[in-house]
């Protein structure tokens, strides 16, 4: 029986790299002997153009009877000037609560072929694998009291930093049994020195790390952090951290690698379910132009196949046909060194290149 897939492609270049990932995804799937039935809906400006609303439920219910979602990307700025609660990225935020998508897993790795393509220096960043593991529905961008008041001249503004016992335990569980899958090195990164919410990080992180004797575990203060990013990537195996500091450092963490366009995520439930996504945003410079780097994507479609299937070996062909492209000299735009003389691939071309490899 074939299973059931929700694309949502949304807006800017989030179609046509979802389109590669699809292609690869079911290529790679059929290795296994897995089918997909995919079915395409809306999300972000486009839903807001088709809908009034960035999201519906009638597009949540679609999500929860299937086995994973496969996402694109969100907004743009013919939306910029809609009020805050209906724009694109609430349609992000709400799917996520409302799929109870709690833990989000972006890794960050540098792959050989695409070391000269970060901006600190090859010897920094050659080695550099780490997982950034972001509690994903609580904290500030969920928190309450939250909102604005007052007049020009006497405005008020309030987001509230709340965080329970049982958020922190099972992001942190997230967290340890992903090391156990690497290096079994853990990184909780906090504010602890400042912020109550912190403080309270620390001391349910400490009480976790006891079920995982296996693992080394450090705490981090999230500007140091920042710092060491830069100076040492290499250090870090697995970060553990809060909604706004992962959501920082993880596109921190992203950029070392050399481009956006080459890193995927998964955002999963309780039991496994997964939204999956590259990091990268809706670059609507360049929507439907054929320039949009799909690897991202494409790799955001092994995260979905090795998660939600347990299709390990599918998973890893598809990062071996990726390496493989690319070290065959194949670049998108964004993956050029500056001032270099290379001829570059476009979106479906890129796709085209994975799938001959994955063959």
């Amino acid at each position: 029986m074939a299973e059931k897939i929700v694309l949502l492609p949304g807006d800017g270049i989030g179609p046509e790299v979802t389109e590669q990932a699809r292609r690869v995804l079911e290529a790679a799937g059929a290795r296994e002997g897995l089918a997909f039935e995919f079915e395409e809906e809306l999300i972000g400006g486009c839903s807001i153009d088709a809908h009034g609303t960035p999201l519906r439920e009638e597009v949540i219910e679609k999500c929860r009877a299937s086995r994973s979602v496969l996402l694109g990307a969100v907004g743009g700025p013919k939306w910029d000037d809609m009020p805050v609660d209906v724009r694109p990225e609430k349609g992000l935020l709400a799917i996520r609560k409302a799929l109870g998508l709690f833990a989000n897993l972006r890794p960050a790795q540098v792959l050989p072929a695409l070391v000269e393509a970060s901006a600190l220096r090859p010897e920094i960043v050659a080695g550099v694998d780490m997982l950034v593991v972001r509690e994903l529905t609580g904290g500030i961008y969920f928190g309450e009291p939250r909102g604005r008041e007052g007049e020009k001249g006497d405005r008020r503004a309030l987001n509230a930093m709340v965080y329970d016992e049982h958020e922190v335990a099972r992001i942190t569980r997230v967290a340890f049994e992903q090391a156990r899958l690497r290096r079994n090195h853990v990184t909780h990164v906090h504010k602890a020195n400042v912020l109550d919410v912190s403080q309270l990080w620390v001391e349910v992180v400490d009480e976790v790390a006891k079920d995982y004797p296996d693992v080394e575990l450090a705490h981090q203060l999230v500007d140091s952090c920042a710092m060491l990013l830069v100076q040492e990537p290499k250090r870090f195996d697995v970060i553990v951290t809060g909604n706004l500091f992962g959501d920082i450092l993880s596109d921190e963490a992203a950029m070392i690698t050399g481009s956006l366009g080459m890193l995927p995520s998964a955002s999963l439930a309780v039991g496994g379910f997964g939204l999956f996504e590259p990091v990268h945003g809706s670059a609507p410079d360049i929507a439907g132009k054929d320039l949009a780097n799909p690897l991202a994507a494409i790799q955001s479609a092994a995260m979905l196949l090795e998660t939600a299937f347990n299709a390990k070996a599918a998973a890893g062909a598809i990062r071996q046909a990726v390496a493989d492209v690319l070290e065959a000299g194949h670049r998108s735009g964004d993956l050029l060194l500056p001032g270099e003389n290379r001829e570059t691939v476009g979106c479906e071309r890129m796709g085209e290149l994975v799938l001959a490899a994955l063959a």
